[in-house]
């Protein structure tokens, strides 16, 4: 049996899809940003918060977790401190914790590309340094290393993936999700956060999942997930601007970074993954279109 903590979100509900075809599936969720609509017909549902549920109990039966449930946003630094130590270290703890008392055999971790930083050599292998410069960042780092002491210490299984940006049609929130909000309300302009040169690597949902399968049962601990090339803000706002047949002035807000603890630049190295067998089907311009229609399709 299989449970997926934040089963109902973006990735965590796609993910839910995939192994319930092939396993039971438990989705733990407290729906604070997931929806119940994306749970799959055929998986068990509990409602519940990971930060203080009493998860053995769900877990009793479990020989495998998929830990996805976090903040899911990644820009509130400075304002919401609180709700990146809450959701990403608090649960996690309370996650591994319940992995012990329940006797599960293997935890699967979602991380982020933004473990690196940004002074990271491009592209970044695993064996890169994490200097992380954002509290999302920072919280995602010592959910790592809890997780790796834990592995260690109570022998679970440990499969960490750091993530590059993962799109898609269920996730409302990010670049794209705002270039066509700020559209719909204003056609003729389209303001930019900083400069409009931020590099980074896109990655279509279904990429990610089939990657994601593919490090579970691969020999490593860390793995990088993304499309293994990148892609700028300003080429972003083209992709959706053409996709609604619009010809917008852009604007910027100026600066290197769109936010606080904003990382400019991020292309990750995929060779270690792709050696087990996977490539994805897309690149990041690709999956960014592809996205941008399918967003534009269900409004």
């Amino acid at each position: 049996m299989i449970a997926v903590t934040g089963g109902a979100g973006f990735i965590g509900s796609r993910l839910a899809e995939r192994l319930v075809e092939e396993n039971e599936v438990i989705v733990v969720d407290n729906l604070s940003s997931g929806k119940k609509e994306n749970i799959p017909e055929g998986a068990e549902f509990v409602e519940k918060d990971i930060k203080n549920a009493e998860l053995d109990v769900i877990f009793d039966k479990v020989d495998t977790v998929f830990h996805f449930a976090a903040n899911p946003k990644v820009n509130t630094f400075p304002d919401d401190r609180g709700k990146d130590f809450e959701e990403n270290l608090v649960g996690t703890k309370n996650v591994l914790d319940a992995c012990v008392d329940a006797d599960v055999e293997e935890l699967v971790f979602a991380s982020s590309s933004v473990v690196y930083g940004e002074n990271a050599e491009i592209p970044t292998p695993e064996t890169h340094e994490i200097d992380p410069i954002s509290m999302y960042a920072a919280t995602k780092c010592g959910a790592e290393h809890m997780c790796q002491v834990y592995s260690q210490i109570f022998g679970i299984d440990l499969t960490v993936l750091r993530y590059a940006n993962i799109i898609g049609p269920r996730n409302q929130k990010g670049v794209i999700w705002d270039f066509i909000h700020k559209l719909e309300e204003s056609s003729e302009e389209l303001e930019i956060l900083g400069n409009g040169k931020q590099r980074k690597s896109y990655l279509y949902i279904s990429d990610a999942v089939d990657a994601t399968l593919e490090a579970w049962k691969s020999p490593e601990t860390v793995y990088n997930i993304g499309s293994g090339d990148a892609v700028s803000v300003d080429k972003i706002a083209e992709i959706v601007s053409d996709e609604m047949s619009l010809n917008p002035e852009l604007s910027y807000t100026g600066g290197e970074k769109g936010w606080k603890g904003d990382v400019p630049e991020m292309r990750l190295s995929i060779e270690k993954l792709k050696n087990e067998g996977w490539s994805p089907e897309g690149n990041s311009v690709e999956s960014v279109r592809k996205t941008a229609r399918r967003l534009l399709e269900n409004r």
